[in-house]
C-alpha cells in the first residue's frame, strides 16, 4: 500500500497524540492491514482501543501531533527503525523469563545440543523472538554445561555460539545489558546461578562475561528473513511469537525458518503454536509436553 494512499486515509483522523485520537472503520481496516503488512503484527479489528492507546503513546514519544506526521516517520526517513520498533513495542507483549518451558528446553540439553556436539563437534542456536534476552541467555547455559562435560568426557575441544534476535531495539538493548531482577532466577538451577550469574547492585544480577562472549543479539523482522545472515543451524527455537500471527503467516514463517537448519538440526516451537503443520524436509519429535521437529539428513 503506497505512502500517498495511507497518507490520505490519514486526514480525517488528524488530531493530537491526546485522548481524542479516532479513526472510522475504513482507516481501522487500513492500519491492521499496514501493520501486519509490514512488521507482521495482527490486531484484530475489536481490539482499536488497544491499537489507539499504542498509537497515541508512541506518537507522544515521537512529538507527532498527527497521524498523518505518524505515518510519515513509519513509512521512511531516518527514524523509520525507531518509529516501528517503539510501535511494536507497545502492541505486543514481551513477558519472558529464564528457562521459561521446562521441556522444550529438556529436549535441547538432552538431545539438541548432544547430537549436534557428536556430528559437527559445535553447536549452534538460534533465539527467533529473544526479547530482553532470558531465553537466549537460557540456551546459553544449557550449551555452555554440556559443552563442558562434553569436553570432559572426551577431551577434545567443542564450541557454541546462541544467536537472540527480535524486532525491538529496546528489547535488544535490555538483552545485551544483561541486567535481571534477582527474582527472575527462580527457574534458574541453583548450579547455573552460581557459575553464571553475578550479584549487581540493587537486587539484581548480571549475566558472566564468559557466556556473554559466546552470545550476540542483532535486529531481525520475521518478514525479512532473507536478510537474516545466520545459517547452518543446530537449533531454531521459537516460542511464543507465532501467536501474533495469522493462520497462513504462521506457515510461511516457519517453512522460511527451515531453511536455516543444517541436516539434524531442530526446530522448537510453542506447544499448540501451529497445528497441522508438514514440510517434506522436516520429521516430527515426539517429546512430552513439546512441538518439535527435526530435519532430515
Amino acid at each position: 500500500m503506497s505512502s500517498c494512499a495511507g497518507e490520505s486515509f490519514m486526514q480525517a483522523a488528524r488530531n493530537s497524540a491526546g485522548p481524542e485520537l479516532h479513526m472510522d472503520e475504513r482507516q481501522l481496516a487500513y492500519w491492521t492491514r499496514y501493520i501486519e503488512d509490514e512488521a507482521g503484527v495482527f490486531i484484530a479489528p475489536e481490539r482499536k482501543s488497544f491499537l489507539l492507546s499504542g498509537l497515541r503513546a508512541c506518537m507522544r514519544e515521537l512529538g507527532c501531533r498527527e497521524l498523518s506526521e505518524y505515518h510519515r516517520l513509519l513509512s521512511r526517513g531516518p527514524s523509520k527503525a525507531r518509529a516501528w520498533s517503539g510501535l511494536i513495542d507497545r502492541l505486543t507483549v514481551h513477558e519472558t523469563c529464564f528457562f521459561r518451558h521446562a521441556s522444550s528446553l529438556k529436549l535441547v540439553e538432552k538431545e539438541t545440543i548432544p547430537r549436534a556436539l557428536s556430528r559437527h563437534g559445535s553447536f549452534r542456536a538460534w533465539s527467533v523472538a529473544c526479547a530482553s534476552g532470558e531465553e537466549a541467555w537460557s540456551l546459553a547455559m544449557l550449551a555452555d554445561d554440556v559443552t563442558r562435560r562434553a569436553t570432559g568426557l572426551e577431551a577434545r575441544p567443542f564450541s557454541y555460539s546462541v544467536t537472540g534476535t527480535d524486532i525491538s531495539l529496546e528489547s535488544l538493548r535490555a538483552a545485551r545489558r544483561a541486567h535481571y531482577p534477582a527474582r527472575s532466577l527462580r527457574h534458574v538451577p541453583e548450579a547455573y546461578r552460581a557459575r553464571y550469574c553475578r550479584a549487581a547492585k540493587a537486587g539484581h544480577f548480571t549475566i558472566v562475561e564468559d557466556l556473554r562472549r559466546r552470545v550476540c543479539f542483532t535486529r531481525a523482522n520475521l518478514l525479512q528473513l532473507d536478510q537474516v545472515p545466520l545459517k547452518e543451524m543446530d537449533l531454531v527455537y521459537c516460542q511464543n511469537l507465532l501467536i501474533y500471527y495469522d493462520r497462513h503467516r504462521r506457515k510461511e514463517i516457519v517453512r522460511r525458518l527451515v531453511d536455516f537448519l543444517r541436516p539434524g538440526g531442530m526446530l522448537i516451537l510453542g506447544p499448540g503454536e501451529l497445528l497441522r503443520w508438514q514440510h517434506p524436509a522436516m520429521e516430527k519429535v515426539r517429546y512430552p509436553d513439546t512441538l518439535a521437529y527435526r530435519r532430515a539428513d
